[in-house]
């Protein structure tokens, strides 16, 4: 208050009483409007959280207190087609891990080794899906535990919070190497596959098919993940199951495969490495599929460890490959008979054709000679000598006279050269060559050198046991036949209800007249039936009619002289021929056909036809009456060596006569 104001005996005035009021009235009203604003917008928030999103925050609150939990499918079950049990599902023990309850997880996993043997890979793998999925959802570290492992942990559970053993199922595979590359195995799932599959297909399954019908399968044996909700506490710990929806489990497969058979046939080949395909020319179902040596499979479905699987990477027998798929071999005489069908399809070649065989063969203006494997020759032949004795001259003279393209034509339509499209994944197609891929590749013409050689069934052509057999089996069905295929029926794992598979046709090797077939498979019989042929020591005594065809092939650039004066003893074993049969029982009614290379095995005569005699006595007979082992010399009859003078199959085109002066292109 200034001095103007003071009364003169220096008091002050009294208060303005009117103006505190109003002022005061001013800041209450203030404050109540702004209470009443505050109270507004809180109002108005409480009527957005309880009314309007009331069902967002139900659900949210829902997710805080109930857990849902993925229930593993049990995978389908593989049986063979008489109900013997190829692939099952054990009972073991797996080692759990719910993140979320782990307070260090590093320090658990180092913990937890000290007590149970864990890989790098497994734990690499357990990172893998931690990271992928969310925290409160277990994870599998380790599967199929020892009883050892499992009371070592037991005596230390109180130490692991957030870690469990519990029970499960893991993969079995009663066969073993013997059905290794059919059935395939099953393996943890991998970066690779996760960028292939839908994650929601695979929720709570660790495991998914690697190889065979495993994999070309997988969405059938699969089966549906179920799921159980659990209700847990601010912890995370589970307090109760509220809801529980049962998977789907997979479909049970049952294959054409018969075990029995398959167990013969790898046994038959003995200590020889190769394959054996045996097919029903009825129906393309697949009764045998060897590949040896096999592997394993038990050791990829409980997780393999590095040191084995560099094992068998390394090994020189190759147990990983499957030789009936992937494995491509010159076809040495079993092409014979399909050369004759492609000729009598043609009209360069009838039953009355007959050739002189010298012990080689000549083209005009050539000095070169292609040999026979009997250097003094067989004489005069016609068809049926020429495929009794497998007369390699008839059947130069005979590609001569068809050309390269007429012979393409009619061994393409038998398969050759093309994917069978068997469903086991991983297939080749061989090699069927043509004027066109010779251009191609080589930046060449097409030599009729060249066509000598693919008249035995060596130079570039090469086929695989799955083709080959696929081929015999439309010969022995005249042309008509099935793709090939593993399935016979799927089952419904629930109500057993059965779905048989449909055998689908393919393209009929068109003919002119149906009898051009008869007639070289009745050639063909020669082979096995009449003293003579090349495998008539082995199918002399059997008791149903056998239409089959030996086969040599060579795998070494030696020259003639060479081939003449090596023995097969004296033979490094990586230098020694491949053995190949085919054949197909009954002539009358066709019921097995099958396909073998005993690779390094010498003549397909003593070394494969033994093992197709033992699988055709144990699918016709229902026992082996045969007993001769594999690359044994049969006990009588002709057992002489074939193609031996044919061009290597890897061998480049400098290999392969050039004439000076060629002939037109055959």
């Amino acid at each position: 208050m200034t001095a103007a104001t003071r009364t003169r005996s220096g008091r002050e005035p009294l208060k303005n009483l009117h103006e505190e009021k109003h002022t005061f009235n001013v800041r209450i009203g203030v404050a109540c409007a702004l209470c009443l604003v505050m109270a507004g917008l809180l109002a108005m928030r409480l009527i957005d959280l309880q009314w309007r999103q009331h069902a967002y925050y139900s659900t949210r609150a829902d997710d805080n207190r109930m857990r849902l939990t993925p229930v593993t499918p049990v995978r389908g079950l593989i049986y063979d087609r008489n109900g013997a049990l190829l692939a099952q599902n054990l009972p073991a023990f797996v080692l759990d891990i719910t993140p979320e309850r782990v307070g260090n997880l590093d320090d658990t996993l180092a913990r937890l080794s000290k007590l149970i043997n864990l890989t790098d890979t497994e734990i690499s793998r357990f990172r893998d899906r931690v990271r992928k999925g969310p925290r409160y959802r277990s994870v599998t570290l380790r599967s199929n535990l020892s009883p050892e492992e499992v009371a070592r942990y037991e005596l230390n559970r109180f130490d692991f919070e957030g870690v469990e053993v519990n029970a499960s199922l893991v993969r079995s595979y009663p066969l073993g190497e013997a059905s290794s590359h059919i059935i395939g195995y099953v393996g943890g799932i991998s970066e690779a596959d996760y960028s292939t599959i839908a994650e929601a297909d695979y929720q709570g399954l660790t495991q998914i098919g690697k190889s065979g019908i495993e994999r070309s399968h997988e969405n059938e044996l699969r089966g549906v993940p179920g799921t159980r909700i659990i209700e847990a506490n601010a912890a995370g710990r589970p307090l109760r199951e509220l809801e529980s929806r049962p998977g789907t489990s997979g479909l049970n497969l049952y294959l054409s495969l018969d075990a029995q058979l398959q167990t013969i046939a790898e046994k038959a080949l003995g200590a020889l490495n190769g394959a054996v395909v045996a097919i029903d020319p009825r129906t393309g179902e697949v009764l045998a599929l060897v590949s040896k040596p096999g592997f394993d499979p038990q050791l990829f479905a409980e997780g393999i460890d590095g040191a084995s699987y560099r094992n068998l990477l390394q090994d020189p027998n190759r147990p990983l490959y499957n030789r009936a798929l992937l494995g491509t071999y010159p076809p040495g005489s079993t092409i014979k008979p399909f050369i004759a069908t492609a000729g009598l399809i043609a009209g360069t070649l009838t039953p009355e054709t007959r050739v002189y065989d010298p012990g080689y063969f000549q083209l005009p203006g050539v000095e070169r000679k292609y040999r026979c494997y009997k250097r003094e020759g067989h004489g005069t032949v016609d068809l049926n000598l020429a495929m009794q004795k497998s007369c390699d001259v008839y059947f130069y003279q005979a590609a001569i006279n068809m050309g390269i393209d007429r012979i393409d034509e009619v061994l393409a339509a038998f398969g050759l050269g093309h994917l069978t499209a068997i469903d086991i994944p991983h297939e080749k197609s061989g090699l069927l060559p043509t004027r066109e891929w010779k251009r191609r590749v080589y930046r060449q013409a097409w030599f009729p050198g060249e066509t000598v050689n693919t008249g035995i069934g060596q130079g570039y052509l090469t086929v695989t046991p799955m083709q080959l057999a696929q081929a015999t089996a439309r010969l022995a069905m005249r042309g008509a036949g099935f793709k090939p295929h593993m399935i016979h029926a799927t089952e419904v794992s629930s109500t057993h209800q059965l779905t048989p598979f449909a055998p689908e046709p393919l393209p009929i090797v068109e003919a002119r007249d149906r009898g051009v077939f008869d007639r070289v498979i009745a050639a063909m019989q020669l082979v096995t039936q009449t003293p003579g042929g090349t495998a008539y020591a082995v199918f002399k005594d059997a008791p149903y009619t056998v239409a089959g065809k030996t086969g040599t092939a060579q795998v070494a650039g030696l020259s003639q002289d060479e081939l003449v004066a090596k023995k097969l003893e004296a033979t490094p074993l990586l230098l020694r021929d491949h053995a190949l049969f085919m054949a197909f029982a009954p002539v009358e009614d066709p019921r097995i056909a099958i396909a073998i290379v005993a690779e390094h095995a010498g003549h397909g005569g003593s070394a494969a036809a033994p093992v197709a005699r033992q699988i055709m006595d144990q699918y016709l007979l229902g026992r082996v009456i045969y007993n001769t082992p594999a690359g044994a010399p049969p006990a009588l009859g002709n057992a002489e060596p074939e193609d031996d003078d044919a061009v290597p199959p890897d061998a480049g085109p400098g290999a392969v006569e050039t004439p000076t002066n060629p002939v037109p292109p055959q």
